[in-house]
């Protein structure tokens, strides 16, 4: 008889051959811009810590209280015994953060966007998607059970013919972007596909993950960066990144998150974030509210490393970007593994990012407003030794 577990080591055998095999990296102690990676101190420009704050000793202590005050677990689902006023002072702060009437905490940003999309769309519905959306968004179009098109990168003019074409067919119609795409760390066309979500009468749902804490004025995101505040939209971000803790929230009308505590299978049937990350993230928005300059050191960070990479290294291929995140392609993916490895071996950890995450290979490097500027200029010395 045949195997029928045999193909997975047929498949991870093809994983291997095209260098697309992915191990986890193991960091020793706090994170921050240094870590110690396998016993080895490297800096760290591998991380989604913008703000760094997930050592801050604030939220250290913040967690320590709410663990010693409510305990380690939720126990239960909101709706059943898992429920603390912490959860609603963290959604209180998350609305007033982003300045709409409501907000909603899940047990993490991917459980935010599969619980939003497969809530306010189905099998009569229509999900336009940028093609590089991240996987949770995919993953909820496809669980939604609506009809789904993805159009070109931020290709407007692909996205209206579409609208053109399709809308009439559809019962409801949900545009998904994510505000800065993770990979490439450009921003979505935001203004114009909030006209086209108003013309076409389309719901618009944004991926704030990497740009809350990190855009606008305040530390609200992409929105408040475009000067969309106010806007009928709908906001799903992380606190895993900016804010240094674990969940994530979805932000809008105060009949949206009424609807979502009502439909949205991933809050209903989760257990409720846990005390200890919940108060984290809390003390993370004050933080966020209460030291602008830890938003402005971090664009200072920057606008130096895009300085350095202009000057002394314009052959790079550097994919556009408007955000602390920072790509440059390389020609395969035994490519960019070895620049990986070279630079880990000069004390730099810089993950390399390939297929089937991204269309091509290339090196990922996020700033943080915790790294000095020596951490910079040791980057770019070694991607000059690199492209010698």
């Amino acid at each position: 008889m045949t195997d029928p577990y045999a193909w997975i080591k047929e498949s991870l055998a093809t994983i291997h051959r095209a260098d697309w095999y992915r191990s986890v990296q193991t960091i020793h102690g706090q994170p921050g811009a240094i870590v110690l990676l396998a016993g080895q101190e490297v800096i760290n420009f591998a991380s989604n810590d913008y703000l760094g704050l997930a050592g801050d000793e604030r939220l250290i202590k913040a967690a320590i209280a709410a663990i010693q005050e409510y305990g380690t677990g939720s126990t239960g689902s909101r709706l059943l015994s898992g429920h603390r006023e912490l959860h609603r002072e963290l959604e209180t702060a998350i609305a007033s953060l982003k300045q709409t009437e409501d907000a909603v905490v899940f047990s993490s940003g991917y459980l935010a966007n599969l619980g939003a999309i497969t809530a306010l769309v189905g099998k009569r519905d229509l999900i336009l998607s940028d093609q590089y959306n991240h996987s949770s968004l995919k993953n909820g179009a496809i669980l939604s059970g609506a009809a789904v098109i993805e159009y070109p990168h931020c290709d407007v003019a692909a996205l209206k013919t579409q609208l053109s074409q399709q809308r009439q067919n559809y019962r409801r119609c949900l545009i998904m972007t994510d505000s800065i795409f993770s990979m490439d760390g450009d921003l979505c066309p935001l203004l114009t596909l909030l006209d086209l979500a108003d013309e076409f009468s389309c719901m618009l749902l944004v991926d704030e993950a990497h740009a809350t804490g990190v855009l606008g004025k305040t530390g609200a995101g992409c929105v408040e960066h475009f000067g969309c505040t106010g806007r009928q939209l709908i906001q799903i971000g992380t606190l895993s990144k900016a804010l240094g803790s674990l969940g994530g929230y979805v932000a809008g009308s105060a009949s949206l998150i009424e609807f979502l505590r009502n439909r949205a299978p991933t809050w209903i049937y989760t257990t409720g974030l846990s005390p200890a990350d919940t108060a984290a993230a809390l003390a993370a928005i004050n933080i966020v509210q209460q030291e602008p300059q830890r938003r402005v050191q971090l664009w200072r960070n920057v606008d130096y490393l895009k300085k350095l990479l202009q000057q002394q290294l314009p052959n790079l291929k550097l994919l556009p970007s408007e955000s602390p995140i920072l790509c440059f392609q390389l020609p395969s993916a035994s490519e960019a593994l070895q620049v990986g490895k070279q630079l880990r071996q000069a004390g730099i950890f810089a993950p390399a990012i390939r297929p089937p995450t991204v269309p091509t290979s290339r090196l990922r490097i996020s700033l943080m407003a915790t790294h000095e500027l020596k951490h910079i200029d040791k980057l770019i010395a070694e991607l000059n030794n690199i492209s010698k």
